[in-house]
């Protein structure tokens, strides 16, 4: 024999010290058996032709698995141009994924079911491949019994990494193993009993333990999943006599048996030794079950057998499974809301995507989704990866469970076969599903769900982990509460489950799902099921919300017909500019719930909800009107149910006249802004963040955690108490750490807190804030706010922030008399990460501001500095400024008004500190004398109007201003607020357009507290306030759902009361909408116009009159106004009419008043007056026909009526009609003249003019008669 070369002495050298530290020398029966390398190297040589594989070198288990992070597959005895060939085929099925790539690699070891290696470990059924230096699980296609314990050398092999690399893979055996020693002899054929003879004996009535061990052959009919109940694996098998259907059951619960579930194949025959007889205690259904000493065999018959029973096989090839399939799919019939029986079917097929492998879902095929949650999948689904192909045995057909599920599904139930017939040869990778707290798994068993509700649930669960894990981790989510609390999904299903769920179900019998006669399980019967929730991402939320305020939407929804008319194309596109809509949970379909984890946005300042995919703002209101201010909220995982999800619309349009409205080509861009508001109340805390909630649940805060439809909110956190603070001594390091703001502290874990109470606060604005800098370089316009607040007590250090006690500052003013409660006024300046405490900062509020890995208590005292120099104001005058740093933390503590017994005497202090509150009568009234006030009050309408030229910002500041607001820069809100919904006390508030941007809630029913807003007085004496640099805006309550549409005026949803013009004059100024019973005098003046849509100049004869420059309109609008005089009996009053109004005190009907409409069109303009009324108004032409018919018709005594007239206040009363103060009448009763001084008349705006029969004028008069004696 040659010597061998270099190159193979030295791969010699490299596997001998392989096989010092992977396969030593075993013992065996006779004595220690020789080496195991030289019998390795023959079998290499036998697989290679004579040939060591020089170019291969060999791997150890433990190598194995800590060098190999991706998988890959080895072949020994294949051709480069085979192993592309087998690739290739494997690419073709699923080309989006790439084929294993080939290593060089020996893999020889042991082939075992593991119970030698772990005795403590539960025996599972696998098999593994071990050699010395490790054990890795692994898969065979083919398996035979005298292989356990035995040296193999694997030819063809792939490994399959984990995704999570901390965790080992496993191997696939592509082909069968090459032993290296002689396998083991298999017994010769004993003497059996067949399933026809032993089934009687399952049924008589002799006792099991007097009846020998039996040997028991039959065709295996059918083979049961692993099962692991209460710590003990096992499973059944069902032998079929050769001749007849008759079959027995058979139970392998002996750990070294386990390994015969990868030996039995369905339809092979096989002979088992030492059987006996047992019975369940529950149900007493009896079996065969195996011994110690049972042993497998396959069946050794001297006779063929018979083809009447070969076709009995439930085998079914490729293309008969996939004809099956279809043509159940074809019988099924759809019958929704009636409860359907699943189909039992055979399938073959692969496996082209996971789509959840915790769940146990696989899609087969792409068209069939493979459930096998119902199974344990023991062997933790090795071998079920895209490119596997499977064959289904006995497996449950559902069509259509669940509404939302866009596949067919097969579930395996614990009577369903899954064969795994070829391994994938692509290199997808491998994620086994967790052993232990699957809340999969666990909730499917603990409510025995069917698939639909399992689907549901694992869409939930898919969705929720798919949009919090990057904030909590996935494991944090999925918590289950078999050992511990339960995780924030947990919290979310079990409430949902519970519901839909009411009467739990029985508990799974899976003894009797596998052994009765009759199959029963829970995939047998279903129900196709409407999702009861759903619980999309925020950017799904906001994209359906956006479609549906859109849906349907016309611009003629938000005015009405009768108004729109008469509007010019300013008014009408301005009218349109903005809406909203509101949508509640049970607006979609399903119903909606929100989740998001609660954070703050330091640009711009608003309450966000956030997940994965997107941040919405939210407005958090107290159903007791207290500001929401729960600071230890921020970075919890919420949930909500009851909500209001609003849709702010913003158009940009250029419709020239009403009569275009429906054509949407004048629609030039739809632009929308989403958020949610809701109640505290109303939400669940599923995850709370580390830290805060503890603080919360100490504090006496009444706008704290609360109690939700009588259980207790804190019951539902379970997060560990944290320890109760510990002051330290201030003294000894009161000199210490100079900077404390780098952290240089003699204890990281120390802070310094100082509590304060919050006296007033600004609004968010750009503002020019130049704070001290080393370089005495100006800054830019920056966005903050600000906040005067008053200092309590001295700065305290505590032992670790979030810790602060029972605000042992407010407790000083107890000592006796001897130290009084330390107070101190400061201004706090928020720019930048400190903005995100914009808004929790409210009125009356006391917080803390904790100073993080800081033992300095004069951090705060050295970044304080004067707002202005001391040559121009005494120090001791101004509060000093203090810039609040982004490191900084706020916690809300409590209110004054929530202060225990032992702090009413700093309550007594505070009170007289905070801001003062005034009432909406009192601002209104004619003695209020200050300029900037505050008060609470509902919204009643809201509209957008034309910015006055003299309050438009400055264009710099504006632009920096404009971004992000979605409303132009002319254009001004007006909110018309009321004391309370129905209240005759309304105040108008103006907003410009460029403080909107950072200003939600702003809607119809909402209450309002306005603080620092300008008081200001109209040329009219009208008192309204507008919104400044300086003020803020608080949603205390939000608006209820049953609100009117958004268009309506104020007062609309409200019947006007019926009142005496003689009882105008002292309660005109707060009467907002009223009705009068009235007779028409006369009327004053008429006018009728058509004006030009784009610039009102007059409109006559299909063109505008401009000339210059001239204007190209070709639409005009017609517009109508007059003054009439009414009187009750009482007083009389002058009442403005415009449009539809004058045609109603006309008494024209409708066609009339278009004919009238149109004959003026050809002059563009008539005007008539009452010849005795004051002022010299246009006087009409006496050749003009449709002048004199206007005349003659308001001098007819026709006009002059009896009508029931709705009005509000004219609070821009006309110049010229005006009668002079205490002007003198004359009046004549009979032959008698009398001449009185006379008060002026109140002018009146008409808002609706009803005629008055016959009936209800003598009921309205007995009515007013009733009343009026009922006030003498």
């Amino acid at each position: 024999m040659a010597e061998p070369s270099a190159a193979e002495q030295s791969w010699l050298q490299a596997a001998r010290d392989f096989a010092r530290r992977a396969l030593p020398a075993r013992e065996g029966p006779g004595g220690p058996e020789p080496p195991p390398l030289d019998a390795v190297l023959r079998r290499l040589r036998s697989a290679g032709g004579g040939d060591l594989p020089l170019g291969y070198s060999f791997i150890s288990i433990s190598d194995l698995r800590r060098q190999q992070r991706i998988p890959c597959c080895s072949h020994l005895t294949w051709s480069t141009n085979e192993f592309k060939e087998w690739a290739h085929q494997g690419q073709a099925a699923l080309p989006m994924h790439s084929a294993l790539p080939r290593t060089y690699l020996i893999l020889v070891g042991y082939l075992t079911d593991g119970r030698q290696e772990d005795k403590e470990k539960v025996v599972d059924g696998c098999l593994y491949v071990k050699d010395n230096t490790g054990i890795i699980p692994c898969e065979l296609l083919h398996f035979e019994l005298e292989w356990l314990e035995s040296l193999f050398l694997f030819p063809s092999w792939s490994y399959i990494p984990q995704t999570n690399r901390s965790a080992a893979g496993y191997v696939e055996i592509l082909v069968d193993p090459l032993p290296v020693n002689l396998p083991k002899e298999v017994p010769d054929s004993i003497p059996v009993i067949y399933p026809e003879s032993a089934e009687p004996l399952l049924t008589s009535r002799i006792p099991c333990k007097k009846r020998s061990k039996l040997t028991v052959a039959g065709e295996l009919a059918r083979l049961g999943p692993l099962l692991c109940i209460r710590y003990k694996t096992f499973f059944f098998l069902f032998l079929k006599c050769f001749t007849s259907a008759v079959w027995v059951p058979v139970l392998v619960q002996k750990p070294n048996q386990l390994a015969w579930h990868h030996i039995l194949q369905l339809g092979h025959r096989y002979t088992i030794t030492g059987l006996s007889m047992s019975s369940l205690k529950k149900s007493g259904q009896r079996m065969f079950v195996t011994s110690v000493s049972s042993c497998l065999l396959p069946y050794c018959a001297e006779q063929p057998l018979d083809n009447a029973w070969q076709g009995e096989s439930t085998q079914s090839s490729p293309l008969e499974a996939a004809e099956q399939l279809s043509d159940s799919l074809g019988v099924e019939e759809e019958r929704p809301g009636l409860t359907k029986e699943s189909k039992i079917i055979s399938y073959v097929g692969t496996v082209t995507k996971i789509l959840n492998v915790q769940a146990g879902l696989f899609l087969l095929d792409n068209k069939v989704c493979l459930c096998l949650a119902y199974q344990q999948l023991l062997n933790s689904a090795r071998g079920l990866r895209p490119g596997a192909f499977v064959e289904l045995i006995d497996v449950h057909l559902l069509q259509k469970p669940l509404v939302s599920f866009p596949f067919v599904v097969l579930g395996a139930c614990l009577s369903s076969t899954v064969v795994l017939k070829s391994f994938s040869r692509l290199g997808t990778p491998y994620q086994p599903p967790a052993s232990s707290g699957n809340l999969y798994l666990q909730l499917l068993f603990r409510y025995n769900l069917g698939i639909p509700f399992y689907l549901w649930l694992v869409s939930l669960l898919e969705t929720f982990e798919e949009r919090f894990s990057c904030f909590f981790g996935r494991r944090q989510l999925l918590l289950s509460s078999t050992h511990r609390n339960p995780g924030a999904a947990e919290k979310f299903i079990v409430p949902l489950l519970q519901a839909v769920r009411p009467g739990r179900e029985e508990t799974r019998d899976i003894y009797n799902e596998i052994l009765a006669k009759i199959h029963q399980c829970p995939l047998h019967k279903y129900l196709t099921l409407n999702p009861p929730c759903q619980a999309p991402s925020l950017s799904a939320v906001c994209r359906v919300a956006e479609q549906k305020s859109w849906e349907g939407f016309s611009p003629s929804q938000l005015l009405s017909p009768l108004e729109a008319q008469h509007m010019v194309s300013q008014d009408l596109n301005r009218r349109l500019t903005w809406s909203y809509c509101t949508l509640s949970a049970r607006s979609f379909q399903p119903r909606l719930i929100l989740l998001g984890v609660l954070r703050v946005s330091s640009r711009s300042s608003s309450l966000q909800l956030q997940d994965k995919s997107r941040t919405l703002p939210c407005v958090i209101s107290h159903k007791d009107g207290s500001p929401f201010a729960h600071t230890a909220l921020l970075g919890s995982l919420l949930q909500v149910e009851n909500y209001q999800l609003v849709v702010e619309r913003f158009l940009q349009t250029d419709f020239p006249s009403w009569e275009q409205l429906t054509n949407l080509e004048h629609v030039r861009e739809k632009k929308t802004s989403v958020y949610v508001q809701f109640y505290f109340e109303d939400v669940q805390v599923l995850h709370a963040a580390e830290g805060q909630i503890q603080k919360g649940l100490r504090s006496g805060n009444s706008s704290s955690l609360r109690k939700k439809d009588g259980g207790s909110l804190t019951s539902e956190l379970e997060t560990p108490e944290a320890k109760m603070p510990k002051l330290e001594d201030p003294k000894p390091d009161t000199h210490r750490d100079e900077n404390c703001q780098k952290g240089q502290s003699s204890t990281r874990t120390s802070c310094v807190s100082h509590l304060f109470l919050v006296t007033q606060k600004e609004g968010l604005m750009l503002r020019n804030y130049q704070l001290p800098r080393a370089d005495g370089e100006g800054r830019e316009l920056q966005r903050s706010f600000q906040a005067t607040v008053l200092w309590l007590g001295r700065p305290r250090l505590w032992s670790h922030s979030g810790e602060s006690g029972n605000l042992p500052e407010l407790e000083e003013t107890s000592c006796d008399g001897e130290e009084g409660m330390t107070q101190q006024e400061a201004l706090l300046l928020f720019m930048g990460k400190s903005l995100r405490w914009f808004p929790f900062l409210h009125l009356d509020g006391l917080y803390r501001f904790i100073v993080p890995h800081c033992s300095d208590l004069e951090v705060f005292d050295k970044l304080c500095f004067s707002p202005v120099p001391a040559k121009f104001l005494s120090r001791s005058s101004c509060p000093l400024c203090l810039p609040v740093q982004d490191t900084w933390h706020l916690q809300h503590e409590t209110w004054i008004s929530c202060l225990t017994e032992h702090q009413l005497a700093a309550r007594s202090v505070l009170r007289g500190m905070d801001q003062r509150i005034s009432s909406i009568p009192e601002v209104l009234s004619s003695s209020f004398t200050g300029s900037l006030v505050s008060f609470s009050g509902e919204i009643v309408e809201r509209s957008l109007c034309a910015s006055p030229k003299n309050e438009k910002p400055s264009v710099t500041l504006d632009l920096q201003m404009q971004k992000g607001s979605l409303l132009a820069r002319d254009h001004t809100v007006k909110l018309s607020i009321s004391v309370a919904s129905g209240s005759p006390v309304v105040v108008d508030v103006y907003i410009a357009a460029t403080y909107l941007q950072h200003l939600w809630g702003l809607l119809p029913g909402a209450k309002i507290l306005f603080q620092n807003l300008e008081r200001k007085i109209s040329r009219f004496h009208n008192v309204y306030c507008t919104y400044i640099a300086s003020s803020c805006v608080t949603i205390v309550s939000l608006p209820a759902s049953h609100l009117p549409f958004p268009s309506s005026p104020a007062g609309e949803a409200s019947s006007p009361s019926l009142v005496f013009l003689s009882n105008l004059q002292r309660h005109l100024q707060h009467l907002p909408q009223a009705r009068i019973l009235c007779h028409l005098s006369c009327v004053l003046t008429l006018s009728l116009q058509w004006v030009c849509s784009l610039c009102s100049s007059i409109f006559k004869e299909g063109r505008c009159t401009r000339h210059s420059p001239p204007c190209p309109s070709r639409t005009g609008v017609r517009q109508a106004s007059a003054w009439v005089l009414v009187e009750d009996g009482t007083g009389e009053a002058l009442v403005l009419c415009r449009n539809q109004h004058v045609a109603a005190v006309l008494g024209l009907s409708l066609l009339e008043w278009d004919a009238l409409q149109n004959s003026v069109q050809r002059r563009g303009r008539v005007s008539i007056q009452h010849g005795e009324a004051t002022g010299t108004g246009c006087v009409e032409e006496p050749e003009d026909l449709i002048a004199c018919y206007l005349r003659s018709l308001c001098r007819s005594p026709l006009i002059c009526r009896p009508i029931l007239l709705d009005f509000t206040l004219d609070r821009k009363p006309s110049k010229i009609l005006k009668p002079a103060p205490l002007q003198l009448r004359n009046f004549q009763c009979g032959e008698v003249e009398f001449v009185s001084q006379v008060e002026p008349w109140p002018s009146l705006l008409c808002l609706n003019v009803e005629e008055v029969e016959q009936e209800a004028l003598s009921y309205l008069n007995s009515q007013r008669i009733r009343r009026t004696s009922s006030h003498c």
